[in-house]
């Protein structure tokens, strides 16, 4: 079964342009579905062996497996998502002749509304790095104001190389997803300390002088997902934080700051670099403002 999962995934890399994480996470995600359709017994169907043969029934049983399991629910959705594409991969292509997972999404799987933090919570994580006197202090500090104020994504924040930072211009060159390149503005404040960090704590933690990774562990190598990762989740318990907090988290909470604050819709689009406005019209919602999206070419109404 897992050749045609491998199939897709290909298709994803090769033809949709899908970011590397996200192509993990769907291969990951369809190992364990065929695993559970492998469990069952089902006799093969020619090539395809069980793929034709997974019915409504079936699927809404590995959905309820992964319920059992206590995935959250954000989880289950992109669990859910990747079979609802993988299946339709394969209507398209003539190996089965209807998606499974199709009528099942919206049904079962009400989408979660992004979680955010208050502004003073905010500023309570935001404090603790800056208590400490240590290179890695400073280096925690510039990453966690960059990830609120620039919005950046994780995979954006540690790809990020020392050049790509431009602090006499107040800018951050980041790459997104699908390699699409964006500059990012940033607050003049965040720029002293961005300058601050490249100048002093930088140059002390890299192992070599040609690392061109702007935020590096304490080995003087990049810094990974799963470290920044660590690093937040260490600082939200010192602050206190009772929910739990990710890098998206700072991202989601940017957005609806902005729009509480009477930013346009547009301008948080360009800033998070959504390639459209529907998550943008999520955090407008979330805020209660009385704002809608523009198609193409409309004037957008101020929030």
């Amino acid at each position: 079964m897992r050749r045609e999962v491998d199939a897709f995934i290909s298709h994803l890399s090769k033809e949709k342009g899908i970011s590397y994480n996200t192509v993990a996470a769907y291969r990951n995600d369809l190992y364990q579905l065929a695993d559970f359709v492998e469990r069952r017994g089902l006799p093969r169907q020619g090539s395809m062996m069980w793929w034709s043969q997974v019915d409504q029934h079936l699927f809404s049983s590995y959905l309820l497996s992964l319920k059992e399991k206590s995935y959250a629910p954000a989880t289950v959705a992109r669990k859910t998502a990747a079979a609802k594409s993988f299946f339709g991969f394969l209507v398209k292509r003539g190996k089965t002749d209807k998606s499974p997972a199709e009528n099942l999404v919206s049904a079962g799987l009400k989408r979660q509304p992004p979680q955010t933090m208050t502004p003073s919570e905010v500023h309570r994580l935001l404090v603790q790095p800056a208590k400490l006197t240590t290179p890695e202090g400073m280096r925690d500090r510039t990453m966690l104001e960059l990830l609120y104020a620039g919005g950046l994504r994780v995979g954006e924040l540690v790809a990020l190389n020392h050049d790509d930072v431009d602090t006499d211009e107040s800018c951050v060159r980041c790459v997104g997803r699908k390699d699409k390149e964006r500059i990012v503005p940033i607050p003049q404040d965040l720029a002293r300390v961005l300058r601050e960090y490249k100048e002093s704590a930088r140059l002390e933690l890299i192992d070599a002088d040609d690392e061109p990774a702007m935020f590096v562990n304490r080995r003087g190598g990049r810094l990974t997902r799963q470290g920044v990762w660590q690093i937040l989740k260490e600082y939200a318990r010192t602050a206190g934080l009772s929910s739990e907090v990710t890098p998206h988290t700072l991202r989601h909470s940017l957005a609806t700051h902005m729009l509480s604050s009477g930013a346009s819709t547009r301008s948080v689009q360009q800033l998070l670099g959504h390639a459209n406005s529907s998550m943008v019209h999520t955090y407008a919602q979330m805020v209660g403002a009385r704002a809608s999206v523009p198609k193409d070419g409309q004037t957008e109404p101020r929030i």
